[in-house]
């Protein structure tokens, strides 16, 4: 029997479940599907351990999405963005930059929670809502676009018509194939290390990026674990030293990432297991097709520098929230895929470039190279108006957003 329903979404990450409960909350008939069930407890196996920090201009969507409520209790607030380069002859601060978000707005730039938290945060807010069904355990196989519809076949050999398909089904998304969408990618040679730590020193809220060579050690505030101030890690190197790092015992990893971390905030103490993920970029030639569009990592993936990658995910989601509004009796039309690539694709390339542009500066190795990076930072930093113009960008806002405006 077929199955009728406004919008099928393919994936059941943080992005996909974020869609279904904001187009679910919005009134449509939503039915997500993934193949891994969700894993929605820290200590689980195959748990992502990895955080999102949401950005400003993410929670009108999580709002919408009756997300927010749920997930503000968890978060911690991110007040300063801080740049430490450590490219000197030891791995010691040389120069530090503080970027604080009160000097442009009156709230902090984001707030930062666990992945796995936020799935079950998600799915939890779904079974509240009647119109949208989540089914784990099952996946996209394939795809007949129609003028009217479009016919989907899941892996488990049902059938559902949809008015729209959203591809949320990750890099190698199965949607993006069945629609013939290549996507180019650039690989650095990189891989990252997540893990949580503890540690003496208080964070005040401040995530910090220490730059040496091979990317970025990035330490985000978590609220404090059993009485001590705690922090997500990403950890950003080359794959041979990740390999190498990942399997060091606790000792001698937790005296390896203190020092690497330059010492900012004591020794660290490391609370999770070490997760391994591959660092690339990618992005779709469309991110749309026939009663189709794409969002996430579907569309784009960046390496996780400065928050962008689910922000930018959740700038599809708004962009499309909108859309769908204007055509409710017919989500899927030309006029809302057409629309969509249209609005998102240019913003979505500009990011890809500037995020690549700034790993690799952070994957500079020799001397000359990082001591360049470093006087980049010091003038760009040093002007005021140009370290304003550089924080609304980096939150995803454009001269005269209401969003984050401070006199």
């Amino acid at each position: 029997m077929r199955e009728t329903t406004d919008i099928l979404i393919s994936g059941g990450g943080v992005a996909g479940l974020t869609a279904a409960a904001a187009l679910g909350s919005a009134g449509f008939r939503v039915i997500c599907v993934d193949p891994a069930p969700p894993v929605t407890e820290a200590g689980a196996e195959g748990a992502d351990l990895r955080t999102t920090a949401f950005l400003q201009p993410s929670i009108p969507v999580l709002e919408a999405a009756g997300l927010w409520s749920r997930l503000e209790p968890h978060a911690a607030a991110l007040q300063v963005m801080r740049i430490i380069d450590a490219g000197g002859e030891a791995p010691e601060a040389r120069l530090t930059k503080d970027f604080d978000a009160s000097d442009i707005s009156d709230a902090p730039f984001g707030w930062n929670l666990p992945n796995w938290l936020l799935r079950r945060e998600m799915v939890a807010r779904i079974a509240d809502l009647p119109n949208v069904s989540f089914r784990p355990g099952i996946g996209f196989a394939r795809m007949l676009a129609r003028d009217s519809e479009a016919l989907v076949t899941l892996t488990d050999g049902s059938q559902i018509a949809a008015k729209l398909v959203i591809g949320a089904d990750g890099r190698n998304s199965p949607v993006r194939e069945a629609l013939g969408i290549a996507a180019k990618t650039t690989r650095y040679g990189q891989k990252a290390l997540a893990f949580a730590v503890a540690h003496d020193l208080p964070h005040q809220n401040v995530s910090t990026e220490v730059h040496r060579k091979g990317g970025p050690f990035t330490l985000v505030p978590l609220p404090d674990r059993d009485g001590r101030p705690a922090s997500a890690v990403v950890w950003m190197e080359t794959g041979p030293e990740i390999t190498r790092l990942a399997a060091l015992p606790v000792p001698g990893f937790e005296a390896e990432m203190t020092a690497r971390s330059s010492g900012i905030l004591g020794p660290l103490t490391l609370l999770t297991r070490r997760s391994v993920w591959p660092i690339v970029s990618q992005i779709a030639d469309r991110m749309s097709g026939p009663r189709t569009v794409l969002i996430a990592e579907a569309a784009h993936v960046v390496p996780p520098i400065g928050a962008q990658g689910l922000n930018m995910s959740l700038a599809d989601l708004a962009a499309l929230l909108d859309l769908a509004e204007r055509h409710r009796d017919d989500p899927g039309c030309r006029d809302v895929t057409d629309s969509f690539h249209r609005a998102r694709h240019p913003e979505v390339q500009a990011r890809v470039t500037g995020i690549d542009f700034l790993n690799r500066a952070s994957m500079a190795g020799t001397p000359m190279l990082r001591d360049l990076r470093a006087r980049a930072l010091d003038v760009l930093y040093s002007v005021r108006p140009v370290r304003r113009v550089l924080m609304r960008a980096g939150l995803g806002l454009r001269a005269g957003d209401p969003r984050a405006s401070r006199t």
